[in-house]
Parts: C-alpha cells; structure tokens; sequence
C-alpha cells in the first residue's frame, strides 16, 4: 500500500487539488465526474481532499461563513472559496497535519493564484478557524 505524500509531494497536492476544486465548482460537477474526464489521476492526497472537501462541503461552507467576517462565501473570489475548503477540511478532518503547515500552504497558494489581498483574508480566516477546531 502507497502512503500518502508528506512534505513537497503534498504541497504540489494541494495545488492539484484546488485546482480540481475550483474546476468542479465552475462546471458544477461532482469530484467523481471530474476525476473520470482527466486522463491520469492525480495522486492520492489530492482525490482524497477532493472527496473529504466535496463529502464535508456544507459544514465547511458554514465554518468558513462563521469566521470570514463581513464576507458571503458567493462574494469571495472562486480561487479563495477552493483554497479556504480545502484548508479547513485539513483543520477539521486532518489532525495529522499541522496547523502551521495548513495555514502557510493556504497562504502560498493564495500569494500565487489569487489576488493580493487574498493572503491576508484566508490568514485572518484560517487563524481563526484553527483557534476553534483545534483548541
């Protein structure tokens, strides 16, 4: 049995997985669907974020609204939506790894696909996020 990538091997997961969650999302399709159309599939961290994600969507969505202040979830920039889900499904499913490496890999993410004011807003959320999940 493969075991799951940890250190650049995960983060290069990460970046897979946001971008299959932002895809899903902007052909609203379902993880399975998506993940069938691609000619290889990604590696096993990424399809198991994609189906913790989608299987944990509505209480993620909540935990994100309840903590990103002054901010609806359809209001915030798709990228950011995909990056948040996936960090906080980390936060809240995955005690295993790290609240540090969750948050700096959210921020990595958001400095090289979002938009400049994004790193900041998904570190405020995520802080928050983690003093309450994992206190």
């Amino acid at each position: 049995m493969q075991s799951e990538p940890t250190g650049p091997g995960r983060t290069e997961a990460r970046e897979r997985a946001i971008s299959l969650l932002y895809e899903a999302e902007m052909r609203a399709m379902a993880v399975d669907d998506l993940l069938d159309s691609l000619p290889l599939e990604p590696d096993r961290y990424a399809v198991t974020a994609l189906h913790g994600v989608e299987s944990h969507q509505v209480a993620i969505d909540a935990i994100v609204s309840e903590h990103a202040e002054d901010w609806k979830l359809d209001r915030m920039p798709p990228v950011d939506r995909a990056i948040l889900r996936l960090a906080v499904w980390e936060l809240t499913e995955r005690a295993d790894v790290p609240i540090a490496v969750v948050i700096n890999e959210a921020i990595e993410l958001a400095k090289e696909y979002s938009t400049e004011r994004s790193p900041a807003f998904i570190n405020g959320v995520l802080d928050s996020v983690a003093t309450a999940v994992r206190d």
